[in-house]
């Protein structure tokens, strides 16, 4: 009877948006990579003091929407608006990336989806080598992972989108492939998620020389449920690196068309490896809270 109580009056205290999270399972969607995932859309050059500045512009298509959340960098689940990575990828000047625009175009497209919950992780600047199990990032990623799946909800996707840093340096691009299979097959066992669908976004620039290499290892990956989005053509801002807005827009759409095409068969058994099919164009529960309910049931 208590815990009953309890339950009513935490969804009582609760916003009405987040009052939604507790009637409906979340589908949890991870977000991941570097900067053109955290999202670099209207971001000008950086200035003379440095320090880079966002335009503000929020296209209709990555508008906020009372069926989308995000897990803010201290774990609470908050309605999501761009930039949807400012905490997460703190260090730098954040812009319009493609996980609002992804999770609209879902729900557009399928109204009866239900409730989003985006998992912003990416960080710009980074290779995949800061992405290994034991690494910061890596870890960062399992446990926001985890605790949004704790909240209530069911992993359904991760959209990837790395590469550009490991474009510099030629050891780095013949180990690309392995580490790049390594991070994968790591962390479907830790979300023990071994089918867990990844929409991995195919280079559309890079910071050195050897793009066409990493593109190729990323097509070729040979991992069932690894489903790709090619980025090459997409518009990008003047530093010739980071996608536009409209880019970043467009992306999101291929994404959720590439998942919804998916979806269908994206629990099946298939364990044969394949290619990378190529798609182309609040609440806070505290401990104490929980205690309480869990030992007065």
């Amino acid at each position: 009877m208590l815990s009953f109580i309890a339950l009513a009056l935490l969804a009582l205290a609760l916003p009405i948006e987040c009052q939604n999270l507790l009637k409906h399972k979340l589908n949890i969607i991870i977000l991941a990579g570097q900067s053109n995932m955290a999202g670099r859309g209207g971001v000008a050059n950086e200035t003379s003091t440095g320090i880079g500045t966002w335009d503000g512009v929020v296209p209709p298509q990555c508008q906020p929407n009372p069926s989308i959340f995000r897990l803010s960098a201290d774990l609470a689940w908050v309605k999501a608006r761009e930039p949807i990575h400012a905490d997460i990828d703190a260090r730098k000047t954040d812009g319009v990336g493609p996980g609002m625009s992804f999770a609209n175009a879902v729900l557009t497209k399928d109204p009866n989806f239900g409730v989003v919950g985006l998992v912003p992780c990416a960080v710009g600047g980074t290779t995949i080598s800061q992405w290994q199990k034991g690494e910061f990032l890596y870890e960062q990623l399992v446990k926001r992972a985890e605790m949004a799946q704790q909240s209530g909800g069911v992993y359904r996707a991760m959209l990837w989108y790395q590469g550009e840093a490991d474009t510099v340096n030629e050891e780095d691009v013949e180990l690309y492939k392995g580490r790049l299979k390594t991070f994968f097959d790591d962390l479907r066992s830790d979300l023990h998620a071994p089918l867990l669908p990844i929409f991995q976004v195919i280079l559309a620039s890079g910071e050195g020389p050897y793009i066409e290499e990493v593109r190729e290892a990323q097509l070729n990956i040979g991992l069932p449920n690894v489903k790709c989005v090619d980025a090459k053509g997409l518009p990008l801002e003047p530093d010739d690196l980071h996608l536009t807005t409209q880019a970043q827009v467009r992306l999101g759409e291929m994404l959720a068309d590439a998942y919804l095409r998916f979806k269908p068969r994206s629990l099946q058994s298939n364990n044969v490896p394949t290619p990378c099919s190529n798609f182309v164009p609040f609440f806070l529960i505290t401990a104490q809270f929980l205690w309480i309910i869990l030992t007065f049931p």
